[in-house]
């Protein structure tokens, strides 16, 4: 379950929009290497993109995680597993049914992380995961009002040795269909190759 990421701020969105419109390419101008920008957890206000109500894409920042009220009480669920989503859209019920069908977005990160759940030794420490060819990456990630979850599929081989769940990352080309109508598709990450590297 993703809980840690390492986001980019809204004025580097607000920039690679800047050049989408200028270029037709969304490149993030480069960062300060002197710039700390610290990860984003549950609850804290997370940079993404967004379709606007003209079919713009637009940057803003939501707080991460819907509130939902789970055994009697509210609950901060910031993940939303695809499986469920995608049978809640088809039935027309539960918490993710519309976030799906009307608030699919894209979560621009640098990294994410996983908690090891598969070795028992190293249970509670983090593994990074990034992506080998590319500083910045996708997430896919459904929001409703002022929130936002990031959507999690099952883990491929780079994510399995670690975790049981993983982000649903997005490979390039892949954010118009996330934002289209074949998004089902891609619940599939087997092809997408991760970087992993344990904190230490």
């Amino acid at each position: 379950m993703c809980h840690r990421i390492s986001p980019l701020l809204i004025a580097e969105l607000r920039g690679a929009l800047d050049e989408l419109h200028e270029t037709g390419h969304p490149r993030v101008p480069k960062r300060d290497p002197e710039l700390v920008v610290p990860d984003a957890y549950p609850g804290k206000q997370l940079p993404l993109f967004m379709v606007d109500e003209n079919g713009e894409l637009d940057a803003v920042e939501l707080t991460w995680g819907f509130m939902a009220t789970v055994g009697g009480k509210e609950k901060l669920v910031f993940n939303t597993r695809i499986e469920t989503a995608l049978s809640q859209a088809r039935s027309g019920r539960g918490l993710w049914a519309e976030p799906l069908l009307r608030g699919r977005c894209l979560v621009p990160v640098r990294s994410f992380y996983e908690s090891w759940t598969r070795n028992p030794s190293s249970r509670g420490a983090q593994v990074r995961f990034t992506d080998p060819a590319h500083q910045v990456f996708l997430l896919a990630g459904v929001w409703q009002n002022d929130r936002v979850s990031v959507v999690t599929t099952t883990p491929n081989a780079s994510v399995a040795p670690t975790h049981s769940r993983m982000p649903l990352v997005l490979g390039p080309g892949e954010s118009g269909i996330w934002l289209g109508p074949n998004y089902a598709s891609l619940a599939d990450r087997s092809a997408i190759n991760l970087q992993a590297e344990p904190e230490v």
